[in-house]
């Protein structure tokens, strides 16, 4: 039998140390889990992770690692979930879409979880959160087309790459990392009505769920356990499961020597990743030309067909929750409109029933494009046109998102949104600390003492 695809995972996440990373690299994974561990303080105090926070804090169990914010020190699988649902809640944290979309840093705290149980120094968390975002990001690019045009969420790639960010820092060998894949790779494949229809609290859960699985497989895997090692490409594994279409090349091409963080994308608003463009276009429009609400006749966005499919359904004329809400485009053009910004306080339930938001939503309609669709994922083309009661138009067009690698975030920028997100988590003193030693990340000396200094200073 060829070497399986999990082996060669496998192998390169074995081989792989701190000094071949390149210092952008380096340098971009502080970026990312300054933005990461931000999102996780803005998430902190809300409805889903209270509950899953509350649940395991009440299982209590062995102290291996830290839960942000509280500081309570619970096994490290249920930290990870409850971390990564965290960062998760307020789908502000990155984007990388290709084929797929994903969140790749939704995997941090694996990394960061395993870094602090293992008593392991920064830099070998660094490490594995290379290997985090190189094959969540080659996944994505694995299908065509990818899996969630086949109606699957991507979760469903992720259960595979969480064991091997966790068996890289538990020291797995080569042959108990195949098997923790193949056990972890056995149990999270997720619908897509995940991120479909009218959305619940599950939106922001399945992925922490699959990080979460990964620990627990590398745990099995170490002590013994074996997995499915054509997890990928043997009879009634992933592939032939989910039919033709799989570009292994996109797997391998440049393994080690481009790196593939380099090319994922932050969040510059806290909604769905295909509603970016078209809200930095809106907002672009009603300032310009300073439209008032109550001018305002109909609203067209041009956009791509999967947006128009995703975004604009009934369910999203009508968002009863922020989980709706934050992926409804026709909601966050409307609040960008009227607020000419989009924050976590869009998403409140009052704001989210405010009058002249629900009084602008119905004049707002999508139209797919052909022409934004061949440009599709190379660019993320916007349009957004505005007519006024006086039959005036006025219009805005963006090829690129704020954050996207092309027109990327500042550090300095990263730094604002995690002072906004962590406000009312962390006095200000603290919160500069915390910047100063997450930017410092590679020569703090204990993952232990980093992740204490993650506790809420005030509630």
């Amino acid at each position: 039998m060829a070497e399986t695809i999990s082996r060669k995972m496998a192998r390169f996440a074995l081989d792989l140390q701190y000094e071949d990373l390149p210092e952008e690299v380096i340098t971009e994974v502080k970026r990312y889990l300054l933005d990461s561990i931000g999102c996780a303080f803005g998430g902190y105090k809300t409805k889903d992770v209270n509950i899953v926070n509350q649940i395991y804090c009440d299982m209590n169990g062995k102290p291996e690692a830290t839960i942000i914010g509280s500081g309570n020190r619970i096994p490290a699988a249920n930290a990870t979930f409850v971390n990564s649902l965290m960062v998760r809640a307020l789908d502000y944290n990155d984007i990388y879409w290709k084929e797929d979309p994903s969140h790749p840093s939704d995997l941090i705290p694996a990394a960061l979880a395993m870094g602090e149980r293992q008593a392991l120094h920064p830099k070998d968390v660094t490490t594995a959160i290379v290997l985090a975002y190189e094959f969540e990001q080659r996944l994505c690019e694995f299908g065509k087309p990818g899996i969630r045009e086949r109606k699957w969420h991507h979760a469903t790639i992720t259960q595979f790459v969480s064991p091997i960010v966790a068996g890289k820092l538990l020291g797995l060998t080569e042959d108990q990392m195949v098997n923790a894949i193949g056990i972890s790779g056995m149990h999270n494949f997720s619908p897509g009505a995940a991120a479909a229809g009218q959305l619940t609290m599950m939106k922001n859960t399945v992925d922490p769920m699959a990080v979460q699985s990964g620990i627990i497989a590398a745990l099995m895997a170490q002590k013994g356990y074996s997995g499915t090692e054509a997890i990928f490409e043997g009879k009634e594994g992933f592939m032939d499961v989910m039919g033709d279409g799989w570009d292994e090349n996109a797997l391998w091409d440049e393994l080690g020597e481009r790196f593939k963080i380099l090319e994922c994308s932050m969040k510059a608003f806290p909604t769905e990743a295909l509603t970016h463009s078209h809200i930095t276009a809106a907002i672009k429009v009603v300032k310009d030309n300073d439209i008032q609400p109550d001018n305002i006749d109909e609203i067209t966005v041009t956009t791509i067909a999967r947006a128009v499919d995703i975004l604009f359904d009934e369910e999203k004329y009508k968002p009863e929750s922020r989980e709706t809400a934050d992926h409804s485009l026709p909601y966050c053009i409307a609040a960008a409109v009227v607020d000419r910004k989009i924050t976590p306080e869009q998403f409140n339930d009052e704001r989210i029933q405010d009058s002249e938001i629900q009084a602008v939503l119905p004049k707002i309609k999508g139209e797919a494009s052909e022409e934004f669709e061949a440009m599709f994922p190379e660019k993320q083309p916007s349009k957004v046109k505005i007519r006024t009661t006086d039959g005036a138009e006025y219009s805005a067009s963006v090829d690129y998102p704020k954050g996207d690698p092309r027109e990327p975030m500042s550090t300095e920028e990263i730094i604002v949104k995690f002072k906004a997100l962590a406000d009312g988590v962390l006095i200000s003193a603290r919160q500069d600390e915390v910047i100063e030693r997450i930017l410092d990340f590679e020569n703090e000396d204990n993952m232990q003492h980093f992740m204490q200094d993650l506790v809420a200073s005030h509630l």
